[in-house]
């Protein structure tokens, strides 16, 4: 009997601490999603123009391992020297290209956290929250304090609402 009487009491109790899913809530809303898709895309043409780059360039081994024998050794050590260079400088330039790549993925997810921000506040304010702590952070939890799947709707709502630019 005690604890039906304490249960109702407990479940309108407010935290002081509330917890969201980062990751699903960038990959589960709509902006998102389309920013994570955007991305994905790019990772492929990168991988793709790697994938492109090595093949030219495994012909080109082939073709100097080929003329070796039909070279001087001086003009032969000329041309492998050059193509060495090449290869040096192609995976500066791709690694750029990652490093430019993984550089936007993070800067598209402070993004997606300022413009949602609003909506977030919003949520802590109206369950009289203090903090909000990303659930990776947090060893155990009571599922209530989660706000994920609220932020999530919240946000596709927003989104639906918005004009298109």
């Amino acid at each position: 009997m005690l604890a039906l009487s304490v249960a109702p009491a407990f479940a309108q109790q407010t935290s002081p601490v509330l917890t969201i899913d980062q990751d699903r809530l960038f990959a589960e809303t709509r902006l998102g999603a389309e920013t994570l898709a955007e991305l994905e895309r790019q990772a492929q043409d990168l991988a793709a123009e790697n994938t492109r780059i090595e093949n030219e360039l495994i012909a080109k081994e082939r073709e100097l391992t080929d003329l070796r024998a039909t070279l001087a050794p001086e003009e032969f050590r000329a041309m492998a020297d050059a193509f060495d260079e090449r290869v040096q400088q192609l995976r500066a330039e791709q690694d750029e290209k990652a490093r430019l790549l993984n550089r936007g993925r993070e800067e598209a997810r402070t993004e997606f956290f300022s413009e949602t921000a609003v909506i977030l506040s919003g949520i802590v304010r109206e369950k009289g929250a203090l903090v909000v702590i990303d659930r990776r952070d947090v060893f155990l939890s009571a599922d209530r304090i989660d706000i994920t799947d609220e932020a999530i709707e919240r946000i596709n709502a927003a989104s639906e609402a918005a004009p298109a630019e």
